[in-house]
């Protein structure tokens, strides 16, 4: 199983649509890796389908949102250039509230992250 989880923020508002009769809502995600002089920023075109692509969900997803998303990886090719891609399985927002937005909500949730643990720290029993 292929499973991808990052956190980043919205290139763009996202775009809803419909493909096959299923709602599909399109967005790109900027994820910053490395540090310093090796610090780069990765774009992924994502994909949210079915009920979440319905929901009043892609409202919040607006540039800049900060999220967290899990999904399926892979990548497209298009005139030439290799586009990495995630089909959404679950996302979450979880940025405060924008400066310039004072109507959008300060959290609002779906589907949470997994949390991290350090499997190699002491364990207190």
């Amino acid at each position: 199983m292929n499973v991808f989880t990052f956190t980043g923020n919205l290139g763009k508002d996202c775009r809803s649509g419909n493909q096959g009769g299923t709602a599909v809502c399109n967005f790109t995600v900027a994820v910053k890796s490395g540090y310093g002089d090796k610090e780069q920023t990765l774009w992924l075109d994502c994909a949210l389908w079915g009920k979440q692509a319905e929901s009043k969900l892609p409202q919040y997803l607006t540039k800049g949102a900060q999220v967290a998303v899990s999904g399926e990886l892979s990548t497209r090719e298009h005139e030439g250039k290799t586009y990495l891609t995630c089909r959404v399985s679950s996302i979450s927002l979880i940025g405060g509230k924008r400066e310039d937005s004072a109507s959008a909500p300060s959290t609002r949730r779906t589907n949470p992250a997994p949390a991290m643990y350090d499997l190699d720290a002491d364990i207190p029993f």
